[in-house]
């Protein structure tokens, strides 16, 4: 399986680096087989190594794929050079001579079953399988965790954005105030914790592989995901506040509750938008049910709360018409569909 996984890592950007005390004709005609090199330039013996200072090593590094007839101090040396060169470096490795470059990685990878002890407690990770393939896995899944955190968070705060943005809005107009705190409380622990549950149980992508690895360096709230998270915000907030105005004609009870359940339902759709960044067509429905689910209890909370009289009083709400709950309908999805059909076009 190491054939495929080097031309899975280098589609995903990550570089494999063979690293053996075998010499350099034997250790090269293992490389061409599994695609790691194919020249002898491509190839560094210990014995060149030790020639070498670090800064000269560090700049050969960058072309280098195949490091033979290596000592133990060797292995640590190169580590150390991927390192001084900005990279983030893994060290796979079984035996008690690989313990000190396992450490001084940033990631070290030992073997579960042929590994001895010393390897396993020096490393990070573990392979129970001893299988190299199986860090493909790892870095998907790895790559798939790291995406799910920032839809959550992308998820939570354009809603909030919304609803900080209406009640601006309604400050700067001299309106009435478009949520009673039991509306926001209702949002915030029972309609939004479900989606965001659900966001964080995406399954990895299938082209999270054909990324780049990202920047170490970039911070989680990216400059591109706070600007996506105010321009959802305010295109939440719009036809929240329009129904807000469309109520507002018959009370300020209706102008409220039809606010409160046009932000509250426009968030559970939004909720699709935050699994992934493709669209819904391209991804799919059926490969998270616990968005569907979440989206599904989400609805009938929310028509709990409108419908059934004894709960009215408990959540400030006004009794609606039919017409006036599919305005809100069609204002909660609205959002959605701008969004939707923006990637479908891009």
């Amino acid at each position: 399986e190491a054939a495929e996984a080097v031309e899975q890592f280098a589609r995903a950007g990550v570089r494999t680096i063979m690293i053996t005390g075998d010499r350099a004709d034997t250790a090269l005609a293992i490389a061409r087989q599994l695609g790691i090199a194919e020249r002898r330039d491509e190839c560094v013996t210990g014995e060149e190594m030790e020639r070498m200072d670090e800064q000269m090593l560090a700049a050969r590094i960058s072309r280098t794929r195949v490091f033979a007839h290596v000592s133990p101090e060797h292995k640590v040396r190169i580590v150390s050079a991927c390192k001084k060169n900005g990279e983030i470096v893994a060290m796979t490795g079984d035996g008690v001579n690989d313990a000190p470059s396992l450490k001084s990685a940033d990631v070290g990878i030992a073997m579960g079953m042929a590994g001895t002890d010393v390897a396993r407690n020096a490393a990070d990770m573990v392979l129970a399988d001893d299988n190299f393939a199986t860090i493909v896995n790892a870095v998907t899944n790895g790559r798939g965790v790291y995406e799910n955190i920032k839809n959550v968070i992308g998820f939570l705060l354009s809603g909030n954005m919304a609803g900080i943005f209406c009640v601006l809005y309604a400050s700067l107009m001299a309106l009435p105030a478009p949520f009673a705190a039991v509306h926001l409380l209702f949002i915030n622990l029972l309609t939004d914790s479900l989606p965001a549950i659900a966001i964080g149980m995406e399954p990895a992508s299938s082209d999270l592989l054909g990324r780049k690895p990202r920047d170490p360096k970039e911070p989680l709230l990216s400059g591109d995901l706070v600007k996506r998270i105010g321009l959802q915000g305010l295109l939440i907030a719009v036809p929240v506040m329009t129904a807000f105005y469309l109520g507002y004609r018959t009370g300020t009870a209706e102008a409220m509750t039809m606010a409160f359940a046009t932000l509250t339902l426009a968030r559970l759709f939004h909720g699709f938008n935050c699994r992934e960044d493709r669209s819904i067509l391209r991804m799919g429905l059926s490969g998270n049910p616990a968005s569907l689910a979440a989206f599904g209890v989400g609805v009938l909370l929310l028509l709990a709360v409108l419908l059934i009289p004894a709960l009215h009083g408990l959540f400030l709400v006004a009794d609606l018409t039919l017409a006036q709950l599919g305005m809100i309908l069609g204002l909660a999805v609205l959002p959605t569909l701008c969004i939707q059909i923006t990637r479908i076009a891009r």
